[in-house]
């Protein structure tokens, strides 16, 4: 069974340095593990049981389409009015436990590397009712409607499920798994899972106009963002604005692996601040 990162919570001890890993700026944030403590979790209205880490949000001038949480629900936790924004799209994907999902009236048990896509508007509630912690990300989007164009339907799925599509000319070193069809316009945006075998790389600078968030469920690699270096592994997030460059080398001995979400499939809009 593959076994995926999640928040050690907790606090470091008096005696730990302070120097790490984290990094803000205009063009990148890197949020590593060992800053995901206990005292920056949030709380949020209609759950009980819960806790999230919140690791991406709308914020002026960097970067603008998402939101990304990490939630916590302890035995009995959950909601059954988890959205208070009726035109909220959005992603869970299970890390570790067992959530019970009921989403339009049909009920599913998501255990890790279990998938929904909830569109706008959606009827759903989220549950922990086993004996240990459940933990998910909670990816979130405002759904930008076209004219002529049906929003997405909900799905659910698994992982496991889901065929690795190599890049093209990697022989399988670099491969995605694509959880919504790339060609279905009614998807404004992607959370799939990456996988570099070691040694893979991105063997260019990637520069474009999707925004990115990447949490690495597995492994560890050398990340290049904007002009610098960084390591990161199993835990870590990286927030990439648009068009800021990046590339990677998967560093072993294990698979490099990571959840991508990146706005797509939409016309950008013509007004100042948006």
């Amino acid at each position: 069974m593959t076994e995926y990162a999640f928040p050690p919570g907790g606090l470091p001890p008096q005696s730990q340095l302070l120097t790490g890993r984290a990094i803000f700026t205009t063009a990148f944030a890197v949020i590593p593990k060992g800053v995901m403590t206990d005292i920056v979790t949030s709380a949020f209205p209609h759950w009980t049981g819960a806790r999230g880490w919140i690791i991406a949000r709308p914020l002026s001038g960097f970067a603008e389409t998402f939101s990304q949480t990490i939630m916590e629900l302890e035995r009995g936790g959950g909601s059954d009015r988890p959205e208070t924004d009726q035109n909220a799209e959005a992603v869970v994907f299970v890390t570790s436990g067992v959530a019970e999902l009921t989403l339009e009236g049909k009920v599913f048990r998501l255990d890790a590397g279990g998938y929904a896509y909830i569109p706008a508007g959606a009827n759903w509630s989220i549950w922990n009712r086993e004996e240990v912690a459940t933990t998910f990300h909670w990816v979130r989007k405002s759904y930008e409607a076209v004219e002529g164009i049906a929003p997405p339907n909900a799905f659910v799925t698994h992982e496991r499920d889901v065929p690795h599509h190599p890049m093209p000319d990697t022989d399988g070193a670099w491969a995605t798994q694509r959880f919504a069809d790339p060609d279905d316009l009614a998807h404004d945006m992607h959370v799939n899972i990456v996988t570099f075998q070691p040694g893979g790389i991105i063997p260019f600078a990637e520069t474009h106009v999707m925004e990115h968030g990447l949490y690495v469920l597995e492994g560890k690699a050398v990340y290049r963002l904007n002009d610098v270096w960084v390591e990161v592994e199993a835990g870590d997030f990286m927030w990439l604005r648009a068009f800021c460059p990046q590339a990677c080398y998967a560093g072993g001995p294990g698979p490099f692996r990571y959840l991508l979400y990146k706005d797509v499939n939409r016309l950008p809009t013509l007004t100042a601040g948006r």
